[in-house]
């Protein structure tokens, strides 16, 4: 028994160090997804001034710190109410900031921005209608959610390299921003349909 005990023991005392610093860096997923935020200032100050070059190595930064953010959260537990907030928070400040400054600079179709904008303005407000109406909200994209966030990137990713190198085509750029369309209307619509069932139903 007191050697079993004293086993024990030791197991403990060799993972509580490593269960502290863990702990001790639970606050970087949350530093991330603010410094993504603190990356669109200049994103978009490159834009304005042509230096599509730069504005694409720092959107390729900010969409490479996206999925460290979510993957560091995931891997070690790293919840917490600020973070379910500020990730898709900072996700949205950027893809709305280039799509305004695109369209702004004439890269991207005007409407576009305007319905790409509009959808999230409408998923944002039913948000916080549930969340003061029927319980706190939480955060569950679904995935066509997930494919019209992934074809915005993609998207954008593109008319950066195109307006910096020249590449892609046309013809790419123009696909994507039809998939885009279709993927924020069914999206758009999804998301409505499905808060609306859940505040009837009252979950």
């Amino acid at each position: 028994m007191a050697a079993c005990a004293k086993l024990r023991w030791r197991s403990i005392s060799s993972t509580a160090p490593e269960a502290i610093a863990l702990m001790s860096l639970s606050w970087l997923p949350n530093a991330i997804s603010l410094m993504r935020i603190a990356l669109i200032a200049p994103i978009l100050g490159f834009i304005l001034s042509d230096a599509f070059e730069w504005a694409l190595a720092l959107f390729v930064v900010a969409g490479f710190s996206d999925g460290i953010d979510g993957y560091l959260a995931k891997r070690f537990s790293w919840h917490t109410r600020f973070g379910a907030l500020i990730d898709p928070v900072a996700d949205k400040l950027l893809v709305a900031g280039l799509f305004i400054t695109l369209a702004y600079t004439q890269h991207i179709p005007f409407w576009l921005a305007v319905v790409v904008i509009l959808r999230d303005v409408v998923i944002v407000t039913g948000a916080m209608a549930y969340n003061f109406i029927v319980k706190p909200v939480q955060g569950e994209p679904t995935r066509i959610s997930k494919l019209n966030t992934a074809l915005q990137l993609l998207f954008l990713l593109f008319v950066l390299s195109r307006a910096g190198f020249d590449w892609p085509d046309m013809i790419s750029i123009t696909i994507l921003g039809a998939a885009i369309l279709v993927t924020v209307v069914v999206s758009g619509v999804d998301y409505v349909w499905l808060w609306s069932r859940r505040a009837r139903a009252g979950i």
